[in-house]
């Protein structure tokens, strides 16, 4: 294990440590509180969000992780998992005793039947993972020189610049999601190495934080409150001011993904890919990106688009590519307070936070693929409104490595461009930033088939990240044509300014446009926007109307 050059560049950012020619955890304190915890509560004393809290701090200690968590970290798995009031002490001195009580009482998120399940089935099944977690590792080393001939699979940290792609077991993802619960990951130097965070200390933390600082504010009411009816009102009125619910439900497809692993856990594999895009070598012999004159020179025809003004890219029916609206983090916000679409599908993929792990920022002519990150749980909403509802039975089928056929592409669109959207240079960073995710780039046929295989999107770089919805369309609509995917499954999730986007779908193909054409219009477009905005004056028309208006 020791002169394994994969490991190496991903050791220091896990538990684990290498004896001899083993992998083995560095406590042996650590080892007696997972074995204790694999008996369930009767032993291990762990049946409160209190003593849980209590036992991933002993945890942490045996591995002499005591910087870069919070306080607040643990009051929030302390309180999503106390279903006894009395066993929580973390408000102030001040704070009157029937208050806390009954406070608790209505911020509590899980029910005893839900609790009793956690603590006596969930708990003792990831503890027992996290004891094999060691022993699993070394068997993914072995079994990835095999998997594909002269390509590296190996766990390691896919690095910017480079192309590679990593295949983990889902019970290896099970293992490391369960260090992530127990924030067991070292965090020394994460961040300096454009690494995002992998614990979930601030998932929990985010989650109460706010609540319990608006709770102990109003300690000095006490004195004034006397009927119980009041007390019982304003601790309802303190707790939805702050309560964080869809934060809440975000834990709950977490939880609900341990919970199905504590019963089976699935036979697959999950791939990791970080895609580069290098189409061409400049003068130098630098492999370097499309250019404009790429885009103008395209005879590629423009492929079939399927608009849907209702349903979701994750529910698509054939199979496709699935844009995931990524922040240059992979994962975003999710292990955070985010809960847009990025978010929401690493809460009911729950594998692709294992991603989070190993795979630093991407940069502007990178992509990232995941196949095989199964679909765990339901849900209702979307950002404050989100809420996990119930369990989901992946049905996707098998390819011949194992993974399920769900195809997820990470790219990161502009933030907040504003006016300098309409630039070239900005109009080709999109262009080709799509371009790398829908690009078929895997040298060594990662993927049995890739003939039908379309793209589901929407409206990638729009919303809160401020871009132009029908540029946005036009750009995608154009990579997606010149990486030769048969189709563009497109989702509008009901946002006005594209309501008559299947009649100007109709009204190009009508023209028998290539990509190159298309490019065109868009740049002579972009140029009018960019010169509009010199003068300080908006033009009347989108790009939609502005089509419609020539020849």
């Amino acid at each position: 294990m020791e002169k394994r050059e994969d490991l190496e560049t991903i050791l220091a950012y896990l538990p684990v440590e290498i004896q001899g020619s083993s992998l083995s955890w560095p406590s042996s304190h650590l080892v007696e509180v997972l074995e204790a915890l694999t008996e369930g509560p009767s032993h291990s004393r762990v049946d409160s969000g209190k003593t849980l809290s209590d036992s991933i701090s002993d945890m942490r200690q045996a591995l002499s992780l005591t910087s870069h968590f919070s306080d607040s970290a643990l009051q929030g798995y302390t309180l999503f998992f106390d279903e006894v009031t009395k066993k929580t002490s973390f408000f102030s001195a001040d704070f009157p005793i029937c208050w806390s009580e009954k406070c608790i009482g209505l911020m509590q998120r899980m029910s005893k039947e839900e609790s009793s399940r956690w603590f006596n089935e969930s708990l003792p099944a990831m503890a027992c993972l996290l004891l094999r977690f060691p022993s699993i590792l070394e068997l993914h080393y072995l079994s990835s020189e095999n998997l594909i001939n002269g390509t590296k699979t190996g766990l390691r940290v896919l690095g910017p610049k480079k192309a590679g792609i990593v295949f983990l077991s889902q019970e290896l993802i099970g293992a490391l999601l369960s260090c992530s619960f127990f924030c067991l990951f070292p965090v020394d130097n994460r961040g300096s190495n454009l690494l995002p965070n992998i614990n979930f200390d601030k998932l929990f933390g985010y989650t109460f934080s706010s609540r319990l600082k608006k709770l102990n504010k109003f300690c000095f009411l006490s004195e004034t409150c006397v009927l119980n009816l009041e007390v019982t009102y304003i601790c309802r009125s303190l707790i939805n001011t702050a309560r964080n619910e869809h934060q809440e439900n975000k834990i709950k497809c977490i939880l609900h993904y341990f919970q199905r692993l504590s019963s089976s856990i699935p036979p697959g594999f999950v791939s990791f890919e970080r895609k580069i895009l290098s189409l061409e070598q400049d003068t130098s012999g630098l492999e370097a990106s499309p250019d404009a004159d790429f885009w103008s020179a395209s005879t590629v025809n423009l492929c079939p688009v399927e608009v849907h003004t209702s349903g979701l890219i994750e529910d698509q029916s054939v199979e496709a590519l699935e844009v995931d609206f990524a922040n240059k983090y992979l994962g975003g916000g999710a292990l955070r307070k985010g809960c847009v679409q990025e978010e929401i599908r690493f809460m009911i993929n729950p594998e692709l936070i294992a991603g989070m792990l190993f795979l630093p920022a991407m940069e502007a002519s990178e992509a990232i693929e995941v196949v095989g990150a199964e679909r765990f749980s339901h849900y209702t909403g979307y950002s404050s409104s989100f809420r996990f509802s119930g369990d989901y039975m992946d049905t996707k089928g098998i390819d011949v490595f194992g993974r399920r056929k769900t195809r997820i592409i990470a790219i990161d669109a502009l933030r907040h461009p504003g006016t300098s959207q309409y630039k070239l240079e900005r109009l080709l960073r999109e262009t080709n930033k799509a371009l790398c995710g829908f690009l078929h780039v895997c040298k060594n046929q990662c993927i049995d088939h890739e003939d039908g295989v379309g793209v589901a999107t929407g409206n990638w770089g729009c919303g809160a990240y401020g871009g132009d919805p029908e540029l946005k369309y036009f750009l995608q609509w154009s990579a997606v044509s010149q990486a030769r995917r048969p189709f563009m499954s497109y989702y509008t999730f009901g946002f006005e300014a594209l309501h008559n986007l299947n009649q100007v779908t109709e009204m190009v193909i009508s023209k028998g446009w290539t990509v190159g054409d298309l490019w065109k219009k868009l740049v002579e477009y972009s140029n009018q926007r960019l010169r509009s905005s010199k003068k300080r004056r908006e033009p009347k028309l989108g790009f939609f109307d502005w089509l419609y208006g020539i020849d």
